[in-house]
């Protein structure tokens, strides 16, 4: 077997933090720890950079993702059984010798530790892959603000509006005077959705308004707008999901939206594109 003491110090630190070294080997990494200050430093700096990388690599599986990406794994097909002749194989086992699997592992070892302890030195330049997909200035603050508020109170069908349709004229007067932005509430019969009536709401620190329409099914569809005033021509249709809600953004003359309904729904993206000319 090959000697551990023949290696870089950071790579037995390295297996020492997993747990990976002969009763020999701990031994001796404890008397030079014990004795050693830069010892202790580098264990203590590998420890942190693996922390950080760990919760680094947390934080992007935490990402929603993209409602088209679900779309397109929900539309795929299973291929079809087809039948093909049978032929015997040689059998081929790849049984790697105790030193390469030594040396393999020690490798991993060596670019786990290095890279665990380049993000203990530095955790600013950890960047996460995905990238929030709103409008300006709808941040990741604004769009679990509306989230939060669509799923609370489409739970409650007793309060669910604040203003109901009846009240369509004092509706579009209301959201236009204390959100800023001028508007037509959309007509979406024709969507099987009906409108149930308006909310005012704080997101992301702005006022924002809330239309809100209910299917035949009984599920329940929002509509919200805030004013942006860096926004110009229309801009694409965003698309993600959180959770079990289908999030679509985009903006247009001066305000940002976003369409909220259940994820379920394959043509949130259609749907939007239709409001957004209604409005």
């Amino acid at each position: 077997m090959q000697d551990m003491k023949k290696m870089p110090l950071e790579a037995r630190l390295c297996a020492y933090i997993d747990g990976e070294t002969s009763r020999e080997e701990k031994d001796e990494l404890d008397r030079v720890l014990a004795t050693d200050p830069a010892a202790r430093h580098l264990l203590d700096a590998l420890r942190h950079g693996s922390d950080v990388g760990r919760k680094a690599f947390d934080e992007v599986l935490k990402e929603p993702v993209p409602l088209s990406v679900v779309r397109s794994i929900k539309s795929v097909q299973p291929p079809k059984a087809r039948e093909a002749r049978r032929f015997s194989r040689p059998s081929l086992k790849l049984a790697p010798t105790g030193k390469q699997a030594l040396a393999a592992s020690l490798i991993l070892f060596v670019l786990g530790g290095g890279i665990g302890y380049l993000l203990g030195k530095d955790p600013s330049a950890v960047q996460t892959a995905a990238q929030p997909v709103t409008p300006t200035p709808a941040s990741r603050g604004w769009l679990d603000d509306i989230t939060a508020h669509h799923r609370l109170f489409s739970r409650q069908p007793g309060h669910l509006v604040e203003l109901p349709a009846s009240q369509l004229a004092e509706i579009t007067s209301w959201l236009t005077g204390n959100v800023g932005v001028a508007f037509r509430v959309p007509d979406l019969t024709s969507e099987d959705l009906e409108l149930q009536g308006a909310r005012l709401l704080l997101a992301g620190g702005r006022p924002a308004g809330q239309l809100i329409y209910k299917s035949s099914d009984g599920d329940v569809v929002s509509i919200f707008l805030m004013r942006d005033d860096s926004a110009g021509e229309i801009s694409d249709f965003k698309e993600t999901i959180k959770d079990d809600l289908g999030i679509v953004a985009w903006h247009n003359a001066g305000a940002a939206y976003v369409l909220v309904a259940p994820s379920a729904d394959p043509t949130l993206d259609e749907l939007a594109k239709r409001i957004s000319k209604l409005m």
